[in-house]
């Protein structure tokens, strides 16, 4: 999908407008970052698992594109915050502020680019997180350009952060992750999936287990905070010990600052939905995928966050409740290691009927 190109009239300056993609990790929607698009769509497009960006072609935006945007955002800032001292707040923007916008305008109400930056200043205007899903696919010196830029017009940030594929990370030189990081990227949010090579090589990811841990390592060396992200039961019943012994050696030689887990849905429209379709791909059960969590998790030795924050990780303990935490920074490793096998060890206490199955959510999209 294109993104919303929508445009904001702010005391009719409706030149302001900027470019929004539909995709960014819950970590930082929780957290109401600005969402700002340095490229479009997916420079890589062929994993059988993912559906985001199909049927849309990449597109490497150009720095004075990605500049432009920049200034929209701030003008649409600037704006806002002359509105909050004019009405005597102070420059802070809270819910009487943006009522105050939209007296003004009510078209505002459907106004994506007034909406986001609000929210984002409202939150503080902390944090950004710059779409779609490859941002490290840009040339280094234009990256780094951009990247100042965007430092230099909204100064409050305080965290920007991006999308990247193991295999772009492991290409770069370390001097030019350097770069990048030194110019005011943050954190990468890496999709590993799963560190089994054949695996790898079904799926078509498009990378070896020993470009991730490359790409990986080089990232943690250039001082990138690093979130890498697993998907339980993408080897289903055929794979699953595999994939998680291989997954949990390769997060374990790149260490990384976060371990995210994404259980596996074979999503409509994908290759892997048709092969489970035509019963090719034989799903997991919840106790079976909870096994291969277990069987990870016990393999892993880091010093990382591992999290489960997001709604499929919905297996349940002996109360009903939730069996793991879905905050965004998790059980940190090695000190909650015991814990997190203790509760996994509930949920395989528990009767598996009571268990949410993936069969119920195929078709929902997620993030």
């Amino acid at each position: 999908m294109t993104g919303n190109q929508c445009g904001s009239h702010i005391e009719n300056l409706k030149r302001y407008s900027f470019d929004i993609g539909m995709y960014r990790p819950p970590s930082e929607g929780g957290s109401l970052s600005l969402l700002i698009r340095f490229t479009r769509n997916c420079p890589w497009n062929k994993c059988t698992f993912c559906e985001m960006y199909k049927g849309e072609k990449f597109v490497y935006r150009s720095v004075d594109e990605i500049k432009a945007d920049i200034d929209a955002v701030k003008a649409i800032s600037d704006e806002i915050t002359a509105i909050s001292w004019k009405r005597g707040y102070g420059g802070r923007i809270h819910r009487d502020v943006g009522m105050a916008v939209l007296q003004s305008d009510p078209s505002f109400y459907t106004n994506q680019c007034f909406i986001s930056v609000f929210n984002w200043l409202a939150s503080g205007g902390r944090t950004a997180f710059i779409q779609d899903a490859n941002s490290m696919i840009m040339r280094p010196p234009e990256f780094v350009e951009v990247l100042k830029y965007l430092r230099e017009q909204l100064p409050t940030l305080t965290r920007v952060t991006t999308y990247a594929r193991s295999k772009t990370l492991a290409q770069r030189k370390p001097e030019e992750l350097q770069e990048i990081r030194a110019a005011g990227l943050d954190r990468l949010h890496v999709g590993l999936e799963t560190g089994d090579d054949e695996l790898l090589e079904i799926v078509r990811k498009g990378v070896t287990s020993a470009e991730q841990i490359e790409g990986g390592r080089k990232a943690v060396d250039a001082g990138f905070q690093l979130s890498e992200y697993w998907m339980p039961d993408l080897g289903g019943r055929e794979r699953w010990r595999q994939h998680a012994e291989n997954t949990a050696r390769v997060l374990t030689a790149i260490n990384p600052h976060y371990i995210r887990s994404r259980p596996f849905v074979p999503r409509i429209g994908t290759p892997i939905h048709e092969e489970y379709e035509r019963e090719g791909f034989h799903l997991s059960s919840p106790r079976e995928r909870l096994e291969e969590v277990q069987l990870m998790v016990k393999n892993l030795d880091v010093t990382s966050k591992v999290c489960f924050d997001h709604a499929m990780n919905s297996w349940t303990d002996r109360r009903g409740g939730l069996l793991f935490r879905q905050d965004y920074e998790g059980y940190q490793f090695p000190d909650e290691k015991q814990l997190l096998l203790d509760r996994i060890q509930e949920g395989l206490d528990v009767d598996e009927s009571t268990q949410m199955h993936v069969r119920d959510v195929i078709g929902i999209r997620s993030l």
